[in-house]
């Protein structure tokens, strides 16, 4: 019964008017700072009836169903009954966009997640394909909001004075005519709180984790997938095996062995202790490549009289350079990420990684705004490099996993 086109489209379509209006209304909400909220019960009953004209719009059909469609949404936006309740405060431009964006929105996404749908009797393929479209689409939104809305908050706060902060903190709209103004907590940062040397000592720690990590994961991960040795299964097997331990386990022998022998509260120490934790992680990831290159190469390699180190340095990194890319990427994100050790051994503001500077900025004495500020420094950057290098690191991931 539920593959009939007149049960499926209202159906589809009021679940999609409910997720729509829950996120124009947050979104809108966090944009402008006036007061949107979804009516539910409103999304239901225009969603089903709107998305029994979008049935009849598959395909070549006409154009004046669609424009009916999204008009009659955009008109029943801006009263008092639409999908999107305002507040009695709400400007008349918050209030058009809001009808436009309900209208424009739902007519494309519906269109989308109906294409095959009629009204008469579905195919299994039919409704399946169209329920599967939609849960797409929710997973799309769902999880694009949980990424962005964080994020959203943490940026428009760190733009804000405390005044504001005080006067409304859930006022998440910004006022550009202030220009410049804006940034003063960015530069508050730098110029009070000795951010530019946390980030270049998280930048120095890092790159040189990455460093000694590939130092010793080449060679072990390579000997893992080429050479035969004694509990060479075993030692594949159990790589992983360190992180079944908890950190938090670790943290006080760390502490007390460290203290001890004069490391706590240098850069060496951390230096010495953040590969302990991705060693691991980058043996595993590069055994799994090493396996899926053509052994030949390597064996003509040594035929031509070349040593077992030329030919690791002279044809197998060469071959690796995706999944060395990837490697790297993941244990600089890893060492630039880590806290709890860095708050643990570092106690001199001088030596101080950035997420143990961000940790320091947490006292009530100090703005909100500056700590919101601190995170947006230290998220961007690896955010940056990971947009830029995340073909590279897509790459080495499923070339180790497919030929593995």
């Amino acid at each position: 019964m539920i593959r009939k086109g007149y049960i499926t489209a209202p159906l589809l379509g009021a679940l999609w008017m409910v997720v729509l209006s829950v996120t124009i209304a947050v979104a809108l909400s966090f944009a402008t700072g006036d007061p949107f909220r979804p009516w539910i019960r409103g999304s239901l009953f225009w969603g089903a009836i709107a998305a029994i004209g979008a049935a009849e719009m598959a395909g070549p059909k006409s154009k004046g169903a669609q424009w009916g469609v999204l008009l009659a949404l955009i008109g029943v936006s801006l009263t008092d009954y639409g999908p999107i309740l305002r507040g009695a405060e709400t400007g008349m431009v918050a209030t058009v966009m809001c009808a436009v964006a309900v209208g424009v929105l739902f007519v494309w996404s519906i269109r989308q997640i109906l294409t095959d749908v009629h009204l008469g009797q579905l195919t299994r393929h039919e409704f399946e394909a169209a329920v599967i479209r939609f849960l797409t689409g929710f997973g799309y939104i769902f999880f694009t909001a949980i990424v962005l809305i964080p994020f959203y908050v943490m940026v428009m706060t760190s733009l804000k004075n405390q005044s504001e902060l005080m006067q409304n903190p859930l006022d998440f709209s910004i006022d550009l005519s202030k220009g410049t103004e804006l940034l003063r907590s960015y530069d508050e940062l730098f110029t009070q709180f000795n951010f530019g040397t946390y980030l270049m000592n998280s930048f120095f720690i890092s790159v040189l984790t990455v460093f000694i990590t590939l130092a010793f994961a080449i060679p072990g991960a390579y000997a893992v997938a080429r050479l035969r040795f004694r509990g060479q299964a075993a030692f594949s097997r159990s790589i992983l095996l360190i992180y079944m331990v908890p950190m938090i386990v670790l943290a006080l022998p760390i502490y007390i062995a460290f203290s001890m022998t004069g490391l706590r509260n240098s850069f060496w120490g951390i230096v010495m202790i953040y590969p302990v934790t991705t060693i691991p992680v980058a043996l595993y990831m590069l055994q799994g490549y090493f396996r899926g290159l053509p052994s030949e190469v390597e064996e003509a390699g040594l035929m031509d009289g070349l040593t077992r180190l030329a030919v690791i340095w002279k044809i197998t990194l060469p071959l690796s350079l995706p999944a060395l890319a990837s490697v790297s990427l993941y244990v600089f994100m890893i060492a630039w990420n880590e806290f709890l050790l860095a708050f643990m051994l570092l106690d001199d503001p001088s030596k101080f990684t950035l997420t143990r500077g961000i940790a320091s900025l947490n006292s009530s004495e100090i703005p909100r705004q500056h700590l919101m500020a601190g995170a947006v420094i230290a998220t961007v950057p690896i955010m940056a490099l990971f947009l830029g290098l995340e073909r590279f690191m897509t790459k080495g991931l499923t070339a180790g996993s497919v030929k593995g």
